[in-house]
């Protein structure tokens, strides 16, 4: 009798914390009781209880409850432009293009002087591969100036056309030394005149030179120095001009066209900021003929120096230096084509100081 009041106390607490109702559990109770009752089964203190589950309330939400309210005032467009996805090169492009103007007026100056106005345009395009062991270097550079002054008219200040290409080798990742393949080409856009006699002594290939050999490159990592040394280098030399090709100009025989020539060829590029926006740059070539001449060097040797302003404006400081055996002075020919006086060769000398407009793409 008390264990049944026991669980009756219990079952008490148990609805109470689960919410049932007296009736229900009085039912229960008589139930387990019937149970126990005819199965004569020994009593114990655990009690089992089901009730049938119900389904749960879905609420259905309507557009309005899904979508947030964001007020939008005033909304801005993009103002900058997303960029272009471009696909991965082994090729490295450089291009720029200069432009220096200076210009001189006077009016009623009197000290004289005469109204002159020159330019000078140059562009460089470079197109370099790296990949592994193998390096292809290509690199364009044009030039052309010109100057007007007052009663002498349009003049040429300068002129050429230069292209070089090297492709090398290595034979490992290590070493800065390649076994490498060079071509330089160089010619000019237009005439020459020698002045006051408005004598053409140059064109468009007249002369021309083209350099094709093999050698070794040395280029160190991340610096900008290459050191091109070729034992074996074939130098040809073109007139395609008639009447300079008559003079023997530039080496040739007279009536011939092209004159070639086997020789040492050493190049060597340098480019350093020498001091903070101020960047130096080096250029020399040297050749001597095994045949005609060995150990008479011909030289070409370009320095300029950078001063940068900003972005778009450079200031240019450069000197150029050449001497070739075949280029004569001061040489003089009969009207029966006789060489009277033969020239000889001089050092060529030109500078460069000018302000203008850079442009990179």
């Amino acid at each position: 009798m008390r264990l049944f009041k026991a669980h009756i106390l219990k079952l008490f607490f148990l609805s109470a914390f689960l919410n049932l109702s007296p009736t229900s559990l009085f039912a229960q109770i008589q139930e387990r009781d019937s149970v126990f009752d005819q199965t004569n089964a020994t009593q114990t203190d655990t009690i089992v209880i089901r009730w049938p589950q119900k389904k749960a309330k879905i609420v259905s939400r309507g557009l309005k409850d899904l979508t947030p309210e964001v007020l939008l005032v005033k909304p801005k467009t993009l103002v900058k432009k997303y960029k272009k996805i471009t696909p991965f090169s082994l090729w490295e492009s450089q291009n720029q293009f200069s432009l220096n103007i200076n210009e001189v007026a006077f009016v009623n100056w009197n000290a004289g002087g005469e109204n002159s106005i020159s330019g000078l345009a140059n562009l460089n395009l470079a197109r370099n591969y790296k990949f592994g062991n193998i390096t292809w270097a290509n690199e364009l550079r044009l030039r052309y100036g010109i100057n007007i002054q007052e009663g002498q008219g349009l003049r040429k200040t300068d002129d050429f056309i230069k292209f070089s290409s090297v492709f090398g080798y290595r034979k490992d990742s290590v070493t800065p030394w390649y076994a490498s393949a060079k071509l330089n080409f160089n010619t000019q856009f237009s005439d020459g005149f020698r002045f006051p006699e408005e004598i053409p002594i140059s064109r468009f290939m007249a002369p021309g030179y083209l350099f094709l050999g093999g050698g070794v490159t040395f280029e160190p990592k991340d610096k900008k120095f290459i050191l091109y040394v070729s034992p074996l280098t074939q130098k040809s030399t073109f007139v395609l001009d008639e009447t300079l090709s008559n003079q023997g100009a530039f080496g040739v025989q007279r009536g011939e066209k092209t004159f070639t020539e086997l020789g040492f060829l050493v190049t060597n590029s340098w480019e350093k900021e020498i001091l903070k926006n101020i960047l130096m740059n080096h250029r020399l070539t040297l050749y001597t003929d095994y045949i005609r001449s060995f150990g008479n060097v011909d030289f070409d040797w370009e320095m300029n120096f950078t001063l940068k302003v900003n972005q778009y404006v450079n200031a240019n400081i450069g000197t150029h230096l050449i001497y070739d055996d075949d280029i004569k002075f001061d040489e003089v020919v009969a009207e029966d084509g006789t060489v009277t006086t033969p020239g000889t060769p001089r050092i060529q000398f030109k500078q460069l100081l000018g302000v203008g407009f850079v442009y990179k793409f």
